[in-house]
Order: C-alpha cells, then sequence, then structure tokens
C-alpha cells in the first residue's frame, strides 16, 4: 500500500512559539517538524470530533421539534440508575 503524498505547506510562527518548540522537540527527542505535524494532526481530530458532535446535536433538536418525542431528565436519571445497578433494561419510552 502506498503512504499518502504529502506535500510542504509554509506557515508563519513568531519567534517565541518557534522557540518552544523547539525546547520541546529537544526535550523529547523529536524534530520541530514532527511536533508541528503531531499538533496539527491532534489539532484536526479533536475538531472533527467536536463538529460530529455538535451536529448530532443539531439533528436530535430538529428530530425533537419535529416529532415532540423526548423523555424526561427524571426518566433518564431513573434508566441509567437501573443500568448502573447491574440491571439489562431498555431506555424509557419516547414520547410527546
Amino acid at each position: 500500500m502506498n503512504a499518502p503524498a504529502t506535500r510542504p505547506v509554509s506557515i508563519k510562527i513568531d519567534e517565541d512559539i518557534r522557540n518552544r518548540i523547539k525546547r520541546l522537540a529537544d526535550a523529547r527527542q523529536r524534530s520541530s517538524h514532527w511536533m508541528m505535524l503531531e499538533a496539527i494532526r491532534q489539532y484536526v481530530e479533536r475538531e472533527e470530533k467536536r463538529e460530529v458532535f455538535l451536529q448530532d446535536g443539531i439533528r436530535a433538536w430538529n428530530e425533537y421539534q419535529a416529532t415532540g418525542l423526548h423523555v424526561t431528565g427524571d426518566e433518564a436519571i431513573a434508566w441509567l440508575a437501573q443500568l448502573e445497578a447491574g440491571e439489562d433494561v431498555d431506555p424509557p419510552e419516547c414520547h410527546v
């Protein structure tokens, strides 16, 4: 399997950040390039997860607005308490 193609990208960072990256890279016996690439990779993964979470919330809100189906907080808490107690129970039925 071929590795994905990589292309150089240029970014401008101030001297302070550059020095901090260099110190961290030296302390971890990594290159500054590796440190920056890892930081970008982690940021992108975190933000992708955050976007999925946000979109799930929007979809749930839109579905609730369209149908009115819901469970109350008390119903959810009671169900979670049963699960915590080791009971294998289905979630409460949604209602309007």
